[in-house]
């Protein structure tokens, strides 16, 4: 599970998808807890217009960008997608392979470092430095010491981050040794993002978790000794089999862990999911957790790692200090960043263009191989679907400034959207204090669901993949 990086979700036909209204997350009667029921569909929400709309068409708009002079005073920063796991979770719906001989990992590892070639030509990066840095799956752990190594060599012949603010990498417990932690130190990784999901082991294996309770222990000693800067874990509220007792279990460890960051999600059900193709299928119900059930898990996590001295950084995320432990990467790319994307899939942003690349590894391989950027759709948002966007990510901070907003776009969010404004006040989801909008908890806790109503009409009820 990644931390709060954009989706790769697989491309799905567009196809109405009706938004509801969101409900008071503090009503747990059975009627209300059955209307919640987490539905097919569901959705994290992290970027915008919704990816649906971005097709082939737009190609030569974004080349026309790339070949264009940089804007140098814009941060960038680079993903890098590895689609490899052990397993495929139940639950995922992110372009992953598994059961990947040495040899194919190897090929692709060698294409990322060429594709990072063909890209630091590009005219609109020369020239500049990357602020940061994000190691994104599947599993970035699963390749090997000799592989991470050979990667940072390549990639640093022609993209340094040696100067990043942040290198972040993602791992599962089961793949890491000590050496490859060490590793990881070594080539420069500043930030651990390290996949719990859950504390018990029956409720991994029903999740389709490759790892085990006890790889997370060891993992996360071999992190804390190597000194990383920031260690960040994930959980996960509303997995299959989950309930109040082991809930608690799983806050009460996670504080054990005293880590600099961390994230919680709600669990979700894309279409793509092995969940809901079950469900699907079969026409059986939704066996994750209801949406009011999941708010009440999530809340009762940020009360008792509060308790430990935590801030609220997000809707779901905690850190211990807002002065230190900034996660730049989402920082940067819910305000307006250019953001490299490299490997299959991936998802990125530049000069004002968003783009995605081949999301079939062959087809990637291929044109990689070819000396041609993977590049597979991309869209040009308006003036005003920028300002949506960084409005509506912001929003999921729990806090936002209008001023900066003026200033960037030359409207008033606060005039702007008024009117959910003042429909999300009144329901109690957020309150305004001078030129800052506040959300309660009860409207952080759900605020994806209320996200939808800043879109502009036409996409307030399409498929967001």
């Amino acid at each position: 599970m990644t931390s709060t990086t954009t989706p790769l979700l697989e491309p799905q036909p567009a196809s109405p998808l009706p938004i509801a209204e969101p409900a008071p997350c503090d009503d747990s009667s059975p009627e209300v807890a059955k209307a919640q029921g987490t539905e097919v569909g569901s959705y994290f929400i992290s970027n915008y217009p919704p990816f649906s709309l971005w097709n082939s068409e737009n190609l030569p708009r974004l080349r026309e960008v790339m070949a264009a002079p940089p804007a140098k005073d814009v941060p960038l920063g680079l993903y890098l997608h590895i689609p490899f796991c052990r397993k495929r979770c139940k639950f995922c719906y992110f372009r992953v392979y598994t059961n990947q001989n040495a040899k194919a990992i190897e090929q692709y590892v060698e294409a990322l470092a060429r594709e990072v070639e063909l890209v630091s030509q590009l005219p609109a990066v020369q020239g500049r430095k990357l602020k940061f840095v994000y190691f994104g799956g599947g599993t970035p752990s699963y390749l090997s010491s000799k592989q991470l190594r050979f990667l940072r060599d390549k990639l640093s012949a022609f993209i340094s981050w040696d100067d990043a603010e942040e290198v972040t990498f993602e791992c599962e417990p089961g793949t890491l040794h000590e050496d490859k932690v060490a590793t990881l130190k070594d080539i420069g990784v500043t930030r651990v993002s390290l996949g719990v999901e859950n504390f018990e082991d029956s409720l991994l294996e029903e999740n389709g978790r490759a790892h085990k309770a006890p790889e997370v222990y060891r993992a996360y000693e071999w992190i804390q000794n190597a000194g990383f800067p920031q260690v960040n874990i994930d959980l996960i509220a509303g997995m299959i089999g989950e309930t109040d007792g082991n809930w608690l279990r799983n806050i009460e460890e996670a504080r054990k862990f005293s880590a600099q960051n961390v994230t919680i999600y709600q669990m979700e059900l894309p279409f793509n999911t092995i969940i809901s193709k079950e469900m699907k299928e079969q026409g059986t119900a939704s066996p994750v957790a209801d949406w009011a059930t999941k708010r009440r898990w999530v809340s009762e996590a940020m009360d008792a790692l509060m308790a430990d001295g935590y801030h609220i950084s997000s809707g779901n995320e905690l850190v211990k200090n807002p002065a230190t432990d900034r996660f730049v990467y989402r920082d940067n790319v819910w305000r307006g960043c250019d953001l490299l994307a490299v490997g299959v899939s991936s998802f990125g942003h530049l000069q004002g263009v968003h783009y995605q690349n081949l999301d079939r590894i062959e087809d990637y391989l291929a044109t990689v191989e070819k000396g041609e950027l993977p590049i597979n759709r991309a869209l040009e948002p308006t003036p005003h679907q920028r300002l949506i966007r960084e409005w509506v990510l912001q929003m999921k901070e729990g806090h936002v400034d209008s001023t900066p907003f003026i200033e960037k776009f030359g409207v008033d969010p606060l005039v702007e959207f008024a009117p959910a404004i003042a429909n999300q006040a009144a329901k109690g989801y957020l309150e305004v204090d001078g030129t800052k909008i506040k959300l309660s908890r009860k409207g952080l806790l759900q605020v994806d669901s209320l996200l939808p109503e800043y879109f502009e009409p036409e996409h307030r009820a399409i498929r967001y993949t």
